[in-house]
């Protein structure tokens, strides 16, 4: 059982990694369409090259990290960010294990209790109702762990997203969002603001 679900990881993962090759050659072939070896290019004075906007990036982005965690923050080149997914996703899974494997140990002991038996390995320690309160801590320990785990998945998922989103954002001198500060003459208080600036 352990080795088909190797094979299957390694399978998915090179898949993603074939998907992604894919698209960076998509996105190379758009860039220079007939080929032309780039020191060849030629750019004329006062013209400004943008990368083109690709509106399917975020979502590629989203589902390459639902697919597998982390692959979207590879897919937008935000490397660090991979080891962070992955130590959350562990601690939740292992705070997850430990609670299930705490709340089976009480569980067990409290069934052998109730069936008479006087030989669990907390007789003598835990009461008969200590046993069941464990149970309900236990439980819930591992319930919130498996959410907790499950959010860090999802935002593991939003963050690529997000992420694609603004690598693609508009930046450039024509279009700039400041703050500024005006003294009010008449009653001699100052006024905070903000001017949106848009230039054809």
């Amino acid at each position: 059982m352990p080795n088909k679900f190797l094979i299957l990881t390694v399978f998915l993962l090179a898949i993603c990694f074939s998907a992604v090759a894919q698209e960076d050659q998509k996105e190379d072939k758009k860039k220079n369409p007939n080929n032309v070896p780039t020191e060849e290019l030629t750019v004329e004075a006062g013209s400004v090259i943008k990368d083109p906007i690709d509106p399917l990036s975020p979502a590629r982005a989203a589902f390459y990290s639902a697919v597998l965690p982390g692959l979207g923050q590879a897919y937008n080149k935000k490397y660090w960010k991979i080891p962070i997914v992955y130590a959350g996703l562990g601690i939740g899974i292992y705070f997850y294990i430990d609670n299930n494997k705490e709340y089976n140990r009480y569980r067990d002991a409290y069934k052998r209790r109730l069936a008479g038996f006087e030989d669990d390995e907390f007789y003598g320690t835990v009461t008969t109702d200590g046993l069941e309160e464990a149970q309900k801590q236990f439980g819930r320990n591992r319930e919130i762990s498996l959410l907790v785990t499950l959010a860090i998945y999802a935002l593991n998922i939003i963050d690529a997203n997000v992420d694609a989103h603004l690598l693609q954002y508009n930046v450039d001198d024509n279009l700039s969002l400041k703050p500024h500060y005006k003294l009010n003459e008449f009653d001699n208080t100052g006024d905070l603001g903000l001017t949106l600036n848009f230039k054809f």
